[in-house]
């Protein structure tokens, strides 16, 4: 990661995507493929694990289900949002399955059950984000 400050001054963190190793991976793969340009997780939950609210700028290494380092992406765009205000635009741009807004809303209401935050009115940290670089792997 010494190359890594290097290059892009302060990494703001390192974390996978997802709940388990299998959507880790599949998250990281849209990541890199460039289909995925965008992430959201509950206000709730960052602020029960005292992590801050990511802010334009930011850059983050995406790790791997091996918690390895696979990607870069900065931050460009961060807002909050209730769970049912979130816009087609913003599910499609989430890149998963088959990018419809029904595809998002189910996926993510069984995620943030998996993790006993649910609500319609719940507030999202919703962030778009650019691929700076797709890191080789061992």
């Amino acid at each position: 990661m010494i190359e890594l400050h290097e290059k892009y001054g302060t990494i703001t963190d390192a974390y996978s995507l997802g709940d388990s190793p299998e959507l880790a991976e599949e998250l990281l793969a849209l990541v890199i493929s460039g289909r995925k340009t965008a992430s959201c997780d509950a206000l709730a939950l960052l602020e029960k694990e005292n992590i801050p609210l990511p802010k334009v700028g930011d850059i983050y290494v995406i790790l791997d289900s091996a918690d390895q380092p696979a990607a870069v992406i900065e931050t460009i765009d961060v807002f909050l949002c209730r769970f049912d205000e979130v816009d087609v635009e913003f599910a499609r741009q989430e890149g998963e399955g088959d990018l419809s807004y029904d595809y998002w809303r189910d996926g993510h209401k069984a995620y943030f059950e998996r993790n006993g935050v649910f609500a319609p009115d719940m507030k999202l940290v919703c962030e778009r984000y650019r691929l700076l670089e797709v890191l080789d792997r061992v």
